[in-house]
């Protein structure tokens, strides 16, 4: 009987190690936002260059997809950092919760959202009341009074300054930061000014307000913004929706359209004079800190002011670098690893 015992405790022992050794790693593992992507390439790669540490593993998913992936639980075979183009929902940091998972939140700047076309076109000017009219599933009738399938098919049905050209807008799916912030940002304040809208109920109003146009003149182009803008390179006649440093990036080949006359650059956004901005975000599993080397570290170099201070390398890649009091608090909480709680949302 005590042979017995000690065989099952030694292959007890050694599935316990196989198991250790399947999902161990010696790198870090990043998800979540597209927008978020560049800067933290950017900063992961000088992290594995100028480090004792490798360089992190990145993917894009999507700030929700992301999310969820961090979200799902403690151990290796789940990432270590998820980045985010809005803060994490209620929803799941209940999640995060629920699973055990102990969530340090690091605002890191913000960014716009374009609404961009190719150079080959006219530049546009639009009103977020525009691009409400042209991408809600359901619009007002003429007279205002009931909400109807979106009847709208040129530029010029939605507004006659506009050209008589075929709404197609390529943007994000369900899943990304962006198309969040784009449903927040400009769908919610462009249904704002109908009668129609405002008469409904708060949960009818929100589904009118938030749900867009699913007969092909919205384009769900996928979390690869940079796709977005080669498809925006040989279709002159569309526009896309994505971060404002892909904006910059492809300077040569797209521009932003004007959003209530502003045009999106760094200062506009920086000055919240372009309405169409929105915080980033990344968020550190702090249960995987001693366990997975090198992301306290990683968090260090991400708040350095040679990193996202004013002048620091991300600032130069598109980011808007926060307050010196935002970088203060938001730098203590990536040293001091400090926890989100339920009280904070």
């Amino acid at each position: 009987m005590k042979t017995l015992t000690s065989v099952v405790a030694i292959t007890a022992t050694a599935i316990s190690l196989t198991s250790v050794s399947a999902f161990a790693r010696d790198n870090i593992s990043i998800v979540g936002s597209s927008t978020v992507y560049p800067f933290a390439t950017a900063v992961a790669e000088r992290f594995g260059k100028t480090s004792a540490f490798k360089t992190p593993t990145i993917e894009s998913t999507g700030s929700g997809g992301g999310a969820k992936l961090f979200c799902n639980g403690v151990g290796t075979e789940h990432p270590d950092v998820t980045n985010a183009s809005r803060r994490m929902k209620q929803s799941e940091f209940e999640t995060c919760t629920a699973n055990g998972v102990e969530v340090v939140e690091v605002l890191i700047g913000f960014d716009g959202i374009a609404v961009a076309n190719s150079k080959k076109s006219d530049q546009l000017s639009l009103t977020r009341k525009d691009l409400f009219l042209a991408l809600a599933k359901n619009v007002p009738n003429a007279s205002g009074s009931a909400l109807v399938a979106n009847p709208y098919k040129t530029w010029k049905d939605v507004n006659p300054a506009l050209p008589a050209v075929a709404i197609e807008v390529m943007g994000p799916p369900p899943t990304s930061g962006t198309r969040d912030a784009f449903v927040e940002l400009v769908m919610e304040e462009g249904c704002e000014e109908f009668s129609a809208i405002e008469a409904l109920d708060k949960d009818a109003k929100k589904i009118a307000c938030q749900t867009i146009r699913e007969d092909g003149a919205y384009v769900e182009a996928g979390e690869n913004d940079n796709l977005i803008v080669k498809r925006l390179d040989t279709n002159p006649n569309a526009l896309g929706i994505f971060g404002y440093s892909f904006l910059e990036e492809n300077s040569s080949k797209v521009q932003g359209s004007l959003i209530e006359g502003v045009e999106p650059n760094f200062e506009t956004i920086a000055d919240k004079s372009y309405s169409i901005s929105r915080p980033l975000y990344f968020y550190i599993k702090k249960n995987h800190v001693g366990v997975v080397p090198g992301i306290q570290e990683y968090a260090a170099e991400f708040t350095k002011n040679s990193t996202w201070g004013a002048d620091g390398y991300l600032a130069e890649r598109g980011m808007i670098p926060l307050s010196d009091d935002l970088r203060a608090k938001y730098g203590s909480n990536a040293k001091d690893l400090n926890t989100l709680s339920t009280s904070d949302f």
